[in-house]
């Protein structure tokens, strides 16, 4: 399971350590993509895997799947991290996420997010109601 929040950052050339404990769940190889909230997913293979499945049983006649489906594969690159366990981030997908600097890596189960610091911080100082949150995932059975 991967979990745990890390900020760390980025060097010039585009790189950033994926840490050692995610690296753990994420394995040899995994695909980096756009994510939800303006932040970057990681998923480890066997996972991405699994929510490509997931996709293809959704039906193409739908323009809203389409769009779903464009959204992740567009972004999707294969990566490997390097002996010192860095990975280079297509410059597309530093656009998309606003990352500049620093970032950083939250563990999220079955995937990592990688976020700009300033879009985490905001995110975690915005005004969200965790109160009504938890009481929607009770009646979602959570």
């Amino acid at each position: 399971m991967l979990i745990g929040e890390f900020s760390h950052g980025m060097d010039k050339k585009n790189r950033i350590i994926i840490p050692a404990k995610l690296r753990e769940g994420l394995g040899d190889t995994f695909i980096m993509t756009k994510g939800l909230d303006s932040c970057l997913y990681i998923y480890p293979k066997s996972e991405w895997e699994v929510f490509e499945k997931k996709l293809k049983a959704l039906p193409m006649t739908d323009k809203n799947v389409r769009a779903f489906v464009r959204f992740f594969f567009s972004g999707a690159n294969e990566m490997e991290p390097d002996k010192m366990g860095r990975v280079l981030i297509p410059q597309s997908l530093l656009s998309y996420a606003g990352i500049e600097g620093e970032v950083v890596s939250v563990g999220m189960m079955d995937r990592v997010e990688v976020w700009s610091k300033e879009k985490w911080t905001a995110y975690n100082e915005s005004d969200m109601d965790m109160d009504a949150i938890a009481a929607k995932m009770n009646e979602l059975g959570i």
